[in-house]
């Protein structure tokens, strides 16, 4: 990407002026470029005179001026300028900008595309919601940034895996088993009350009456009897096809779907993991109950692994799945990305993944946080009765799959949402994600009217794209694949729909200053079709990375 390049030259030019005694010896710290805020200051600015000026025992201006002199020709750069208090501005040469538009349409869906992974395996978790309830409003925002997430990086040279953790085992799907088996005892007439701490939704009901369905009185045991453990199973079995169709409508399908339950099986890493630990001196054993010695890893405390009743927390089996994936599978590197009530759990997590041999170093913790709903001014409670939630099918149902990806991505993880239902519904270029679509549908509207009025993009030639927004428009399409590394980088995936609109913005300036189709001025006209192409190239690919389609019709 020319970012790169730009800050290439600014390292060489450094080289240069230190070699030729402009600039003493000395080690430089790290160089960055960057976009300035206003135009006249040049298309990329590197602070490094500031940065280095107590280094050279020069003014930061004379640094500068020293490293301007020695920034060696580029065809991309037309003028290296010097700034106060010591900046160094680089111009993009214009000629150059106008060229991109050829080699962005001609790159295609390659565009933006990167080796920076170098075919790195990660793996990465998301979701992995208790199979006990469908999938409600919060999972939805984990769902759509770790699907976003694994298309940035599978486009950035990563072998991504996408992975749900299924918690088919322990105390909360016990529960689930013995409220299903009572709302299919009520099914046959019996006044059979669910447990005191069991599930009361309706779905409960629904999923009992399937189970009445298909196997009529064959679970149906003595009144008083602990159920068939293959029930309870069937039952988990039908919630989780249930979540699989749910994250499908907003697009998202995973690789893998791993059982809990398999951790604790013959031949699985739950007891593997218990062995290794207590021969590396990390188990204690007291008040009846297994301990992980984590405070000699530099937590604050000890952990319970195994219960006084004998049953292992989810500690226990999160330790032996994380085994699981860094020394059995061997990924490079993985990313959980979960709920931030999860948050005091990441530093007991990555003391595990020490203990059992594998790098805490790559295991990367992505939370989010909690999702609020509104209509307009008016908040719409998550809880609409007792047991009942709002969950995302119904979200997704109400206002389509590209508009809830899109909300969902919009803010940071770490930062809180409201997500406007009415927003998210309406046809104007308030509603983010219309704004976006409709760019592409309008440019695709365009192209086919040239097609049919006889114009295409052959034969263009880019230096005829001389207007500021068509420069504008160029210059924020070559954005991307420093969009991508960004998100790539700082596990940010709520770059991209900001990115997307300001996209759009800068096509619809575009489309209001400049003529595309013009019979009286054919050459124009087809380069304008070319850049064209190469917006909608873009803008086709920003919404592809996000799982939201790029209509060719509003």
């Amino acid at each position: 990407m020319i970012r790169d390049e730009i800050l290439a030259l600014v390292l060489q030019a450094l080289a240069a002026a230190q070699a030729a005694g402009d600039l003493p010896q000395f080690a430089a710290p790290e160089v960055t470029v960057e976009h300035p805020q206003r135009p006249e200051h040049g298309d990329f600015s590197a602070n490094l005179p500031l940065r280095i000026q107590g280094l050279a025992k020069m003014k930061a201006m004379e640094v500068a001026e020293a490293l301007r002199k020695h920034v060696p020709p580029h065809p991309a750069v037309s003028d290296v300028r010097v700034a106060p208090p010591g900046f160094l501005n680089l111009y993009l040469s214009p000629g150059w900008v106008a060229a991109q538009a050829a080699e962005v349409a001609a790159l295609g869906e390659r565009f933006a595309g990167s080796d920076l992974g170098r075919g790195q395996r990660v793996q990465i978790e998301y979701v992995s919601a208790n199979p006990t309830g469908p999938i409600h409003v919060g999972n939805g925002r984990g769902a759509a940034i770790g699907s976003t997430l694994a298309n940035v990086m599978t486009s950035a040279g990563f072998e991504v895996e996408q992975e749900y953790y299924v918690n088919d085992a322990g105390t909360q799907v016990a529960i689930f088993g013995r409220t299903l088996y009572a709302r299919y005892q009520q099914l046959f007439g019996r006044e059979i009350s669910i447990p005191e701490n069991g599930y009361p939704g309706s779905y409960v009901i629904d999923v009992a009456t399937g189970l009445k369905e298909a196997y009529g009185e064959q679970f149906l045991k003595p009144e008083g009897e602990e159920p068939d453990p293959a029930f309870g199973r069937l039952g988990i079995e039908i919630m989780v096809d249930g979540i699989r169709a749910d994250l499908a409508l907003m697009g998202v399908v995973y690789d893998e779907w791993y059982s809990e339950r398999s951790l604790q099986a013959e031949g699985g890493p739950y007891n593997l993991v218990l062995d290794l630990l207590r021969d590396h001196g990390h188990i204690v054993e007291r008040e009846g109950a297994v301990w992980f010695a984590s405070s000699e890893l530099g937590e604050s405390k000890d952990n319970v692994l195994i219960r006084s009743d004998g049953m292992p927390t989810y500690y226990a089996t999160d330790i032996a799945y994380h085994y699981d994936k860094f020394i059995t599978r061997k990924f490079d590197r993985v990313i959980d990305i979960w709920g931030a009530d999860h948050q005091g759990h990441v530093s007991r997590v990555k003391a595990a993944v020490q203990a059992v041999g594998g790098d805490p170093e790559h295991l990367d913790v992505l939370l989010y946080q909690l999702v609020s709903l509104r209509r307009g001014t008016e908040a719409v409670p998550l809880s609409k009765r007792a047991g009942e939630i709002v969950t995302l099918r119904e979200i997704v149902e109400e206002v389509g799959a590209d508009a809830t990806r899109f909300f969902f991505l919009l803010p940071s993880a770490n930062q809180t949402m409201d997500f406007d239902l009415e927003l998210a519904k309406k046809q104007s270029d308030e509603n983010p994600v219309f704004y976006v679509q409709y760019a592409h549908a309008r440019i695709a509207g365009v192209i086919t009217k040239a097609r049919e009025e006889g114009f295409s993009s052959e034969g263009a030639d880019p230096a005829l794209l001389t207007h500021e927004a068509e420069h504008t428009l160029i210059r924020k399409l070559l954005l991307l694949p420093e969009v991508l590394e960004t998100v790539v980088r700082d596990l940010a995936p709520h770059h991209l729909p900001h990115y997307a609109q300001e996209l759009a913005s800068a096509f619809h300036v575009f489309y209001t200053q400049c003529r595309v189709i013009d019979r009286e001025h054919e050459p124009l006209t087809r380069s304008r079709l070319l850049l064209l192409d190469a917006a909608r190239v873009v803008l086709e690919r920003t919404l592809g990375l996000m799982g939201v389609s790029a209509p060719d019709q509003m």
